[in-house]
C-alpha cells in the first residue's frame, strides 16, 4: 500500500486594513482562541500564532488536501466576520487584501517559530513595513 507524508509548514503574515493598530490585551486574546479553534475546525494544525497590534503571524503544517488561498480566505473571513459579529472592536473591522505566505523548511522551522514568539521584541527595532519590504527583497518578490 502506497502512503502519501507531507509536511507543509507556511507561515503566513496578513494585516489589518490602513494597518491600523487595533489588537491589544483581551481583544487580542480573543482573536488568538478564535485562531487556533478555526485551524482545528479546518483540520489545519496551528504550530505558532501571534497577533501584533496590526498584524498577523500564523504558522501551519497545510495538509495537501487544503488550497493556501482557500485556507487564508476561510481563516480571514471568519475571523472578521466573528470580530464584528461579536463588537470585538467597537467599530467595523476588516483585513486589508492580500497576505503573504511563506514556505518554511523543517530545518528552519525552530528559527521561523522563535521568530513569530518575539514579535514583540523585533518591532522595537524594525515596524512591520520595514520588515514586510525585507522579506520581498529575500524571496525576490520586488527588486532591490
Amino acid at each position: 500500500m502506497i502512503h502519501s507524508h507531507t509536511k507543509i509548514w507556511i507561515h503566513i503574515v496578513w494585516s489589518v486594513k490602513n494597518r491600523e493598530r487595533v489588537f491589544f490585551n483581551e481583544n487580542a486574546k480573543g482573536l488568538f482562541k478564535f485562531l487556533i479553534k478555526k485551524c482545528d475546525e479546518l483540520k489545519v494544525p496551528s504550530e505558532n500564532i501571534n497577533i501584533q497590534p496590526e498584524h498577523i503571524h500564523l504558522l501551519v503544517n497545510l495538509p495537501s488536501n487544503i488550497c493556501l488561498s482557500d485556507f487564508v480566505k476561510n481563516i480571514k473571513g471568519s475571523s472578521s466576520h466573528w470580530l464584528n459579529t461579536e463588537n470585538i472592536l467597537k467599530t467595523k473591522f476588516s483585513w486589508q487584501r492580500g497576505y503573504g505566505a511563506f514556505s518554511v523548511s523543517s530545518s528552519q522551522l525552530d528559527i521561523v517559530k522563535n521568530y513569530i514568539k518575539n514579535q514583540s521584541e523585533h518591532h522595537k527595532k524594525k515596524t512591520f513595513i520595514q520588515e514586510y519590504e525585507k522579506w520581498q527583497k529575500e524571496y525576490g518578490l520586488i527588486d532591490e
